[in-house]
């Protein structure tokens, strides 16, 4: 995707105070209004123009605006951060420019403008604020027991001199027990304030898990590599194993080979029902760091000859 310069188009420094946005888009848009300039390409620079003023004007879109292009190159393609998910919706209208947005700004701040509520243009009355989306991090044992846990989220706003500050809002978030990877908590009102006395959006949280040391979730079951000796493995044993909710013991089948998985019921994330424990068996091999160790192998090797290779024809 082609990232908008919006500073260049309006041919503004990244410091502009509020007033020369203003008469920048004043001047360009007489120069480029499509009814009355010779300019090649006019009503596509008016385009732009508008696009990059509706940004600019706005101290909210701005301040998201310079967040997310604070680190990008020249020539190269952008793409939202990962976490990017802050959705301005339709919250100030469009100011009618002839034309929609550009695949950049839907992208920023979502498809609210234009024609998404049969054609809105200007300020409305009375509107709801919009809805917010972020993603949070938590860790497994969160998800697994449910946690209050505190969120720090950035809000850009304007101080009294009007330039653009972020400011720091801290919410205390209830982490339902169960809670799976991609499912969203809503927190009612805590989104955009609503414009004319409308009530203030909500704020979605998307979950992701921090990584994990032993464990790795998919839906509400919980996937574990264990480590087990080659005597384990061929003549059995019972093993203690690691789960979300405490050790546990499993027994490993004699005969078991590197890669077999085994379940352990219900020890997932809690839920209805609850997801299961798989367990993949990783074979670890004793280094022969003795002459007593290397004699075991040189003997485990004549009384029990195999080439684990014989299935490639090798």
């Amino acid at each position: 995707m082609e990232y908008k310069d919006y500073y260049k188009i309006m041919g503004l420094s990244r410091d502009a105070s509020p007033e020369e946005i203003k008469r920048a888009y004043r001047k360009l848009a007489r120069k480029y209004h499509p009814d009355v300039s010779k300019e090649p390409d006019a009503e596509t620079k008016f385009k732009e123009l508008g696009e990059a003023y509706e940004v600019l004007k706005d101290p909210k879109k701005r301040a998201a605006y310079d967040q997310v292009g604070r680190g990008w190159q020249e020539g190269q393609s952008f793409t939202p951060p990962p976490d990017w998910g802050f959705d301005f919706g339709a919250e100030q209208g469009f100011t009618g420019t002839g034309g929609g947005f550009s695949d950049f700004f839907e992208a920023l701040f979502g498809r609210g403008f234009g024609a998404g509520r049969g054609g809105v243009y200007g300020r409305q009355a009375h509107m709801q604020g919009s809805d917010q989306h972020a993603r949070i991090q938590i860790d497994l044992e969160d998800a697994y027991r449910g946690a209050d846990s505190l969120i720090s989220l950035n809000v850009p706003q304007t101080d009294s001199q009007g330039h653009l500050v972020s400011s720091v809002r801290t919410l205390n978030v209830k982490i339902p027990k169960g809670i799976k990877a991609g499912q969203r908590i809503r927190l009612a009102g805590q989104g955009m304030p609503g414009v004319g006395g409308g009530r203030s959006g909500d704020l979605y949280l998307e979950i992701e898990f921090k990584p994990h040391r032993y464990f790795r979730a998919e839906g509400r079951d919980i996937h574990l590599e264990l480590p087990v000796t080659p005597w384990e493995a061929a003549l059995g044993a019972t093993v203690p194993v690691p789960t979300l909710g405490g050790t546990v013991e499993l027994k490993v089948p004699a005969g078991s080979q590197a890669g077999k998985q085994l379940r352990l019921k219900s020890r997932g994330l809690p839920g209805t029902p609850a997801g299961d424990q798989y367990v993949t068996l990783k074979i670890v091999t004793p280094s022969a760091r003795t002459d007593e160790a290397k004699a075991l192998y040189e003997q485990m090797a004549k009384v029990m000859p195999m080439n684990p290779r014989a299935a490639m024809g090798v």
